[in-house]
């Protein structure tokens, strides 16, 4: 298989594992922390936390933040996969020459 195919259906694939949840899921996408709160209230209604936030965000900054946490990820994981290929392929290539 031709290796335009191949990336063709891989993208095909991303798009559908992105749309597909959004269509069919009929669920609220709602944060861990809110669910987390809503359980503490649910087994200890009197409970007060020991801290506060120091500032409330606003939702666009929260997200743009969010986003940035996962770019910063990604960008992490695929630097650490391209050394680790590059090593590889320097390594085979060591080891033709000898």
């Amino acid at each position: 298989m031709k290796s335009i195919w191949k990336n063709g259906l891989m993208l095909l694939a991303v798009v559908l594992l992105v749309v597909l949840p959004l269509l069919f899921v009929n669920g609220e996408f709602g944060g861990a922390d809110d669910a987390a709160e809503g359980i503490i209230t649910e087994i200890a209604p009197d409970y007060k936390p020991w801290f506060g936030p120091l500032t409330e965000l606003p939702g666009e900054t929260e997200s743009m933040l969010f986003a940035l946490q996962a770019a910063i990820g990604a960008g992490v994981i695929g630097y650490t996969i391209g050394l680790l290929r590059g090593r590889q392929d320097r390594q085979m290539l060591n080891d033709q020459k000898n």
